[in-house]
């Protein structure tokens, strides 16, 4: 029996997962661990072969050869690569004109670390770049090394033998990949279960627009571009090319076409009587480095973080179009699965899209990518060749009508697919995502009460555990419009990240429990008199610090700002914040630290406000921003997504969130205490945050 095609397993191993994954809802643990177990067996070997190919590569050629390459292959590659990202950074006007927005994250508070181009490119250690990770150090490393055994002599044997090398590294790879459709099943999986169901819409607006990209690119703007500047037509570039194109689209490979490209590069040389030894070699050599080097079809990868960011409702501008240049492209000298993780990261958005980019690429993308390589490589050789013979021609009128003509094609079919892509009825989701969701962990019989009884007399002489057990219920307050922490949720029960904590606290006790919703004000009050037991949680500041006993810390929040998406520049310094007078700055009455406030913002405004909700009312608008911790900002966020979090740099100490305890009982908050370290030793709390703060699934029961 004929054995189905990789590729084809690899597309019902996606469809069975996406229906396993509806099916079960919540993943297993199994499932995630084989999931990153196929990730990092992919990455084991994509260092070693990148490092090869380019120390075998380079190595190749002769000293004569090395020095006259140099200055072509830098032009023939800057011009190829500069033309691939001037498509590709127009490709985001095919997306609509969304509402969206997104969880909280460790990419909400993270700030990417500034590196310089050399500092990526030169290291210290190679040995380190190889254990880090460091592809643009592995890179320079490999080529310099290559360099260096152009001059060596007798070195056919040390090349046969790391062409050996390569060759089992190579294999080890397609060893690996026999087992993908298994990997990619549980990839299908967990990405149905992360990602939603309007995250769909995305997946074909990401989809579409790279169909339409790679289009442009390989039939059109390439051939016509190198068709200008060589002796070589359209017509013959396409000829020559279509049946590699095809082939790499069918199989998603561009390494099974290079033999057959290098062959119609050198059958096109003969036509145009162009070949000779120097000539011969180039395709040779410039095909297969290729597929290492940032300038091929690897160059899509940069359209993803761009979707990725507009599709979680971030703010993308001209700077970070730059930093995706200067810090991202070195990254894609890796697999394109290696790099997008860091890629992601420079654009903060959630981790959780990767699992998106993965899907995208086994359906479809890889092939989209091979597809492109091959047109880039081919191009990449006709022109450098062309140079090499001295037959580049210059027609400044042909190419001044290209330059025009090709973008306002390009532009009008973006365009016209962001037309046709807004007709998609895409409903934002993020409010109902973040307002329906219940306590899907432990749950004990509770009842919440609108307002306390003043009125109730506590005999606060009694010990809180004891006062607790003989009535049989903790009495916890919580604060109104406390997102993520405290809130009704679609159906008007009361949920969120705290009440799930009491929720645990209270099944230790062997109690229920009794919600009181509270004013802030009146906190202090109802803790002395012994009313209130505990509190959801507050920001410890000395303010706090100074009315309440506070439990130890049981999360914590990086002060950000939220604002309107179109001000987001606005508030990335804290240095242009704090020095501007014309800012009104608003600040929840929980996180209003008075001498901080006196002391950093003497020429703006900072106003306390009662509730956050106070600053998306209509009335309250001259409030510039709203000071906040992230997490926080990012619920409020989901409900209002044409705002945006932004965390200013640099980056401040987070402030530590606690539980504000009965002031008269050193057992109750040597009680909390421990528990509270408990729960964080066995991750009941982290897996807790990760549900109600972070937005991902529930992995298991707690």
């Amino acid at each position: 029996m004929k054995r189905i095609p990789l590729a084809f397993q690899i597309i019902i191993a996606i469809v069975l997962g996406l229906v396993v994954g509806i099916k079960i809802q919540v993943l297993p643990d199994f499932v995630d661990q084989i999931a990153n177990a196929f990730l990092s067996l992919l990455q084991l070997t994509a260092v070693p072969y990148i490092a090869l190919s380019i120390i075998i590569g380079v190595s190749q050629l002769n000293e004569k050869e090395a020095k006259w390459a140099i200055k072509p292959v830098l032009f023939s590659v800057l011009l190829i690569a500069s033309i691939a990202m001037l498509f590709i950074f127009s490709a985001p006007l095919a997306f609509p004109n969304w509402q969206n927005a997104e969880f909280y994250s460790a990419n909400t508070i993270s700030i990417p670390a500034q590196q310089s181009l050399l500092s990526l490119f030169i290291v210290k250690n190679p040995f380190t770049a190889f254990a880090d990770g460091n592809i643009p150090g592995v890179v320079f490393f490999s080529f310099i090394l290559g360099v260096g055994l152009i001059s060596v002599p007798n070195s056919v044997s040390l090349m046969t033998n790391l062409a050996q090398i390569q060759a089992s590294i190579a294999y080890i790879n397609k060893l690996v990949m026999t087992w993908s459709p298994v990997g990619i099943f549980c990839i299908a999986i967990r990405a149905v279960i992360s990602i939603e169901a309007s995250t769909i819409d995305g997946l074909i607006v990401y989809l579409l627009t790279s169909l339409l990209l790679v289009i442009i690119l390989s039939w059109v703007v390439l051939p016509v571009v190198i068709s200008m500047l060589t002796p070589f037509s359209y017509q013959q570039i396409i000829k020559a090319t279509r049946s590699s194109m095809v082939a790499a689209f069918a199989t998603g490979s561009f390494l099974l076409v290079i033999p057959n490209l290098v062959e119609k590069s050198k059958e096109l040389f003969q036509d145009k009587q162009l070949g000779n030894r120097k000539v011969d070699k180039i395709p040779e050599i410039i095909i297969p480095i290729t597929f290492s080097f940032p300038v091929s079809g690897k160059l899509l990868a940069l359209l993803f973080p761009v979707f990725a960011a507009w599709f979680s409702g971030a703010n993308v501008d001209i700077n970070a179009y730059l930093n995706l240049i200067v810090q991202g492209l070195p990254q894609l000298f890796s697999s394109t699965t290696v790099a997008m993780p860091k890629l992601l990261e420079l654009f903060n958005v959630s981790s959780s899209m990767f699992e998106l980019f993965l899907v995208a690429e086994n359906l479809i993308n890889s092939k989209l990518v091979s597809m492109l390589s091959v047109m880039t490589a081919f191009c990449l050789v006709l022109l450098i060749s062309s140079i090499a013979v001295k037959k580049v021609r210059l027609n400044t009128s042909r190419l001044i009508r290209a330059g025009i003509l090709l973008p306002a094609l390009s532009i009008s079919l973006f365009l016209v697919l962001r037309f046709s892509l807004s007709t998609i009825d895409h409903q934002y989701q993020g409010y109902d995502r973040f307002i329906d969701r219940a306590l899907v962990f432990k749950q004990v019989e509770h009842r919440v009460l609108a307002e306390p009884d003043f009125n109730l007399y506590v005999d606060d002489e009694v010990p809180v555990l004891t006062r607790i057990n003989e009535r049989g219920f903790i009495r916890v307050g919580y604060f109104r419009d406390d997102l993520p922490y405290a809130f009704h949720n679609k159906s008007g029960d009361l949920v969120g990240f705290d009440i799930a904590i009491m929720h645990h606290i209270a099944s230790d006790l062997g109690v229920e429990i009794e919600f009181v919703r509270i004013f802030r004000d009146d906190a202090k009050a109802l803790l002395d008199s012994g009313y209130l037991d505990i509190t959801t949680g507050i920001p410890v500041i000395p303010d706090n610090m100074e009315n309440y006993a506070l439990s130890i810390p049981y999360s914590e929040q990086t002060i950000s700002f939220i604002v309107k998406d179109e001000r987001r520049r606005e508030f990335t310094q804290w240095s242009t914040i704090l020095n501007r007078e014309d800012l009104i700055i608003g600040v929840p009455e929980t996180f209003f630290y008075k001498d901080a406030i006196t002391q950093y913002f003497t020429k703006g405004k900072a106003w306390e406000i009662s509730t956050p909700r106070l600053f998306f009312k209509e009335k309250y608008q001259h409030i510039d921003g709203m000071l906040f911790g992230a997490p926080s900002a990012s619920g409020w966020n989901l409900l209002y997504p044409e705002y945006t979090v932004v965390v200013p740099k640099p980056r401040i100490a987070p402030l530590s969130l606690s539980f504000a305890l009965n002031s008269h009982d050193q057992q109750f908050e040597l009680y909390m205490r421990n528990w509270i370290l408990m729960k964080q030793k066995n991750y009941t709390i982290e897996k807790l945050f990760d549900y109600w703060i972070a937005g991902q699934p529930p992995r298991n029961k707690l």
